[in-house]
């Protein structure tokens, strides 16, 4: 099948990276790569890069055993192309095409099928990990690499590199039929999302808030028939249409990628759901890839923040998924609502797939969760110490018995930190697989930004 390459040239790619890293022991690595879902910023280092940047193929396709089997850096576009040929889905595919799967799988990846699957490395079966002491391991939950299968999640690069994957998929169908349902009471609106995850009658559950009064829930079924298909890849957005119809029907892969076209809604930050502006880019640039491009040419040129001074204006990114305990999420809506501010607002909702199964450095409880995604920024007349919002929305997550990604800022202090994602555990896991500290460590890596 086109697209899907020999374990070969995996095998010969692999002992390549293998010399590379060992050729100089001792000196600090980071990896280089086309692109990147992060959104912090990171300093500026004189760290030796490792090229994994060909990493990026299906290895294979096997829709009777329900197993994918790709390199760590391929983007999950390539992977759903692969699978869709073959009738089935990765059974988490993270929102944005560029994702890579090892990115998700060591980050923390989430779609509305959490429900059913949770999180992407929940569906993961194998893992071959280039560690920080230079060797290649095979890290599967029954063999003696169990440790860092199950702590290789939420470690952001800081024990090791994926070099391949195993990971499981589910059968599609040609279509996904969605109901858009409006609540104006948040009691009822999470009320109503347990209640449909308890269900098995229904594929995908997501929703979006708009408003303290105006919250949708979506639920999304694979059907073999669609009496017609909405297109949202150029002039229509997708978001718009959840306020606007009650029914929609969608062909599997436009599903898939529904919010990718518009970044969710964030393109509206680079003018790009201006009718004029998206003629203009053509729908083969309406995607998250062309949006990150020119957040990072902001970044780097600081045009937004030239613009803010002169204003006189204050701001603060607050880009943030968090997950809350069913039972506590109109406790965290109401404080959203109060301080952050901005909409739309992602929901998501996610239940550990095996409860006896623990993760050590992103620990669930056997509970549903709800993921909040919230993206902007907070612009004030008046200063606030650095990461003030953010910080109020760490110490509510941990008021509340929830937990956030670390993809974004954060703030925590290393005690607070190191209490939440799983202190001791990564220390004994750093000492095994990276125990010269080739890696970034990972309190420095996501809080101090090196």
């Amino acid at each position: 099948m086109e697209g899907v390459v020999e374990g070969n040239a995996y095998r010969a790619k692999r002992d390549r990276l293998v010399e590379a890293l060992r050729r100089e022991r001792g000196r600090p690595v980071r990896l280089a790569k086309e692109t990147s879902n992060l959104f912090r910023d990171r300093k500026e280092t004189g760290d030796r890069r490792l090229d994994v940047r060909d990493f990026d193929q299906v290895l294979r396709v096997d829709p009777e055993a329900g197993e994918l089997e790709v390199e760590g850096m391929t983007p999950y576009h390539a992977a759903v192309e692969a699978c869709l040929e073959r009738g089935v889905m990765p059974a988490v595919v993270p929102q944005l095409r560029s994702i890579t799967v090892g990115g998700a799988t060591t980050g923390v990846g989430i779609e509305a099928s959490s429900f059913r699957y949770g999180l992407v490395h929940e569906t993961v079966r194998e893992l071959e990990v280039l560690t920080g002491a230079g060797d290649v391991v095979l890290a599967r939950p029954d063999n003696e690499h169990r440790d860092l299968f199950l702590g290789f999640p939420n470690s952001y690069g800081t024990l090791g590199y994926a070099l391949r994957l195993v990971v499981q998929t589910v059968p599609v169908r040609p279509y996904v039929r969605l109901e858009h349902h409006r609540f104006n009471d948040p009691e009822a609106y999470f009320q109503a999302v347990a209640q449909w995850c308890a269900r098995q009658d229904v594929d995908f559950v997501d929703g979006t808030i708009f408003s303290p009064r105006e919250m949708y829930l979506t639920l999304g079924c694979f059907t073999e028939h669609a009496p017609y298909t909405s297109d949202y890849t150029f002039e229509r957005i997708y978001y718009r249409s959840i306020r606007e119809r009650e029914e929609d029907y969608l062909t599997i892969r436009d599903y898939i990628w529904r919010w990718d076209t518009d970044w969710f809604w964030c393109s509206k930050n680079v003018f790009a759901q201006n009718w004029l502006v998206r003629r203009l880019l053509g729908r083969e640039r309406l995607n998250s890839i062309t949006y990150t491009k020119i957040m990072r040419w902001n970044a780097r040129l600081g045009l937004t923040r030239r613009i803010e001074r002169l204003l006189r204006l204050h701001s603060e990114s607050v880009i943030q998924d968090v997950d809350i305990p069913v039972e506590r999420a109109v406790d965290f809506f109401r404080f959203y609502f109060e301080t952050i501010r901005f909409t739309p607002v992602w929901i998501c909702p996610i239940r550990p797939r095996d409860p006896t199964v623990r993760f050590p450095l992103y620990p669930m409880e056997d509970r549903l969760y709800i993921n909040f995604g919230f993206w902007d920024v907070i612009r004030t007349r008046e200063p606030h110490p650095p990461g003030h919002f953010n910080r109020l929305v760490e110490h509510k997550v941990q008021e509340l018995g929830g937990i956030k990604s670390l993809y974004s800022d954060s703030y925590f202090e290393p005690e607070e930190f190191w209490a939440i994602y799983g202190g001791e555990t990564y220390r004994e896991l750093k000492r095994r697989y990276d125990p010269d500290g080739i890696l970034k460590d990972l309190y420095r890596k996501c809080v101090l930004r090196e």
